[in-house]
């Protein structure tokens, strides 16, 4: 007897059998190992005596978990922590759970999904960039490829009596993996949900997206992808209740939104018409009045300076001030309607009895507001363009003013409105250096399980926290191993105590960040950072700009590291380094040892990633960045 598998050659067929079982274990194959016999086995029935070993089940009455995460949204957004984009749902939530106001995640969408799906960092499982080709290295930290010794929430649940479930955005399957050919075991299927509807690429049309259901692309039906996936998570947990009555579930509710393109029926947009007029500077200042109204800022908060690169929304002319307006409208109506379609996953709960026994954690974003709409505001997908203009962008903006927000256009709002809906914090999505990237609302609604309804916690917690805190919450001990895997520790920590304690102090302490060169590590309540460059700005208008090529010639060393105390300083306003060097060179050795400790290392950045310095193999020989752009954005 012979078999061929990856190469080897197995002759013997008892030894094949072990040999077999560690190469799909290497492959992320795993099996669950066989119960004990523990019956009777006799000549004759008579004799012997059966053994079914009891299926798994969790307790009676254990809580159903719901996460839900959205895409591109800053921390003065949503009305449910003072922004001027009508949320009532989240709004709702929050008002009957609590609010958490220092919350992190990693600045950009792929890494924050990891982390929160396996509660580690996301260099140490392998997401330290992306899935995609273009952005994923082939070293350890880099390749985004998860470890099966890393296994996600769905992973421990399914093995805990639960129902697994999620829909919309997943977004870190490899490119490669990503056809009906597979592999699947980086599916999500593959990586413990019993059921999938969404796509696995990190944006998509939401008209026309890239979908699969399960272990198969589909065709989309021509509704919006958030009216799909909130009709389809809702019929999982109906059929698994009917099945099943009171047997807990998990559900991983991500929609697309507010990625762009931002794209929404227009009924939605136009009820903020004119409400933005008044411009993004003016945004800020409400925003900022509320958030202090609502207690989730502090009381003597300042804004920061308006970044350089913002014009003064009082010396545009009235083109450019029609223009930038529309493309706020569009997103605001973008984010109503994503509340409208939780609100229908809410009700169902409710009128099905299950909300009171139902953990919901509702992350309003995965990183800060998107800069990747440029200073003018994209209709196109592909906004940088060798030898055009921001002059002949604007006009091209100006002339398909009524297309925006259509499935006509790829619409992104431009920097000025992410900006303004990043109050009070500085910078944006990409700057892992800043809390304007980092620094996003969280919710947590639990009525059985929370007293303090309308709660603010201002504990220091980050995405790896989550899935510890989830665990606690119900009761639930990380596994030693998954499926005959041994398991690596959670690095997160839970904040449960906090749930019912807002005085208890947080048990996170140490965290670093890193996204494509920007950096920060932050300690206690002191935090170093530096900004790098050249940034995904900056690269791209050299690559498209002979003149400027200079800019791709990035030096780490040169990064100018800066200090603050976030405990007295939570937006980032006075920079202490030079009064504190000692503390600042302190967070600097801390950064490079959590570095070495996570797989961080090697710094790649943007300048390696337009270049093409990265996942340089056959199958990706002559194509640009572009190309594998347009591919991972499908």
């Amino acid at each position: 007897m012979e078999k061929i598998k990856n190469n080897v050659t197995i002759k013997n067929p008892q030894k094949g059998f072990l040999i077999t079982a560690i190469l799909l274990a290497q492959l992320g194959f795993a099996q669950t190992k066989p119960a004990e016999f523990k019956g009777v086995i006799g000549k004759t029935l008579a004799e012997s005596k059966e053994y079914w070993p009891e299926p798994v089940t969790a307790p009676k009455g254990a809580p159903n978990v719901v996460w839900i995460i959205l895409d591109d949204v800053g921390y003065g957004a949503s009305s449910a922590f003072g922004g001027l984009i009508e949320t009532p749902v989240l709004e709702s939530l929050a008002n009957n759970g609590l609010r958490y106001t220092n919350f992190h995640t990693t600045a950009i969408c792929a890494p924050t999904r990891a982390a929160l799906l396996t509660g580690s960092n996301s260099h140490k499982v392998h997401v330290g960039g992306f899935s995609h080709t273009i952005m994923s290295a082939g070293f350890p930290g880099w390749d985004g490829r998860l470890p099966s010794k890393n296994g996600t929430v769905a992973e421990i649940l399914r093995d805990k009596g639960y129902n697994t479930f999620g829909v919309g955005k997943y977004g870190i399957t490899p490119d490669e993996d990503a056809t009906d050919a597979g592999p699947f075991d980086r599916w999500p299927t593959g990586k413990g949900f019993d059921h999938f509807f969404g796509f696995l690429g990190s944006a998509t049309d939401q008209y026309k997206p890239d979908l699969i259901e399960d272990q198969v692309h589909i065709t989309p039906d021509g509704r919006h992808l958030s009216e799909q996936i909130t009709d389809k998570a809702i019929s999982y947990l109906q059929k698994q209740q009917k099945a099943a009555p009171g047997k807990p579930f998990f559900l991983y509710y991500s929609p697309a939104a507010v990625h762009a393109p931002h794209q929404v029926e227009a009924k939605w947009s136009d009820a903020y018409k004119g409400k933005f007029d008044d411009g993004w500077d003016a945004y800020r200042e409400k925003t900022l009045a509320n958030q202090k109204k609502l207690g989730v800022i502090p009381a003597n908060a300042v804004l920061p300076e308006r970044n350089s690169l913002i014009a003064d929304w009082k010396k545009l002319n009235p083109d450019q001030k029609k223009v930038y307006s529309k493309f706020m409208e569009v997103y605001a109506g973008y984010l109503t309607y994503t509340d409208y379609e939780i609100g229908r996953l809410v009700n169902y709960l409710k009128e099905s009895n299950q909300l009171d026994n139902t953990v919901v954690f509702v992350l309003i974003g995965d990183n800060g507001a998107s800069k990747e709409g440029t200073l003018q505001g994209a209709v196109d997908r592909q906004t940088y363009v060798a030898g055009v203009t921001d002059e002949q962008v604007f006009q091209n903006n100006l002339n398909r003013i009524g297309e925006i927000g259509t499935p006509q256009t790829y619409a992104n709002y431009p920097l000025g409105w992410a900006q303004a809906t990043n109050t009070p914090f500085k910078s944006w999505k990409q700057d892992a250096n800043t809390e304007g990237g980092t620094h996003n609302p969280l919710i947590v609604h639990y009525p059985n399980g929370i007293k303090d309804k309308g709660g603010i916690r201002t504990q220091y917690s980050h995405v790896i926290d989550i899935l510890p805190t989830t665990l606690d919450i119900l009761g639930v001990k990380a596994p030693e191993s998954i499926r005959e895997i041994k398991q690596d520790t959670i690095q997160g920590y839970s904040f449960y105590n906090s749930l019912n304690d807002a005085k208890t102090a947080s048990s996170h302490k140490i965290q670093h960040y890193y996204i494509f060169g920007a950096r920060a590590i932050y300690n206690d309540g002191w935090k170093a950072a530096a900004a790098h460059h050249p940034n995904s700005i900056e690269v791209k208008e050299a690559i498209n700009d002979k003149t400027k090529a200079s800019l791709l010639n990035a030096d780490f060393d040169k990064d100018v590291w800066e200090l603050y105390n976030i405990n007295e300083d939570f937006n980032e306003r006075k920079d202490l380094a030079k009064k504190h060097p000692e503390k600042l060179a302190e967070l600097k050795k801390l950064f490079d040892e959590q570095a070495r400790k996570n797989n961080l290392y090697p710094l790649i950045d943007w300048s390696d990633v337009y270049q093409r310095k990265i996942h340089q193999t056959k199958a990706t020989e002559g194509q640009s960045a572009t190309e594998l752009l347009y591919k991972a954005n499908k």
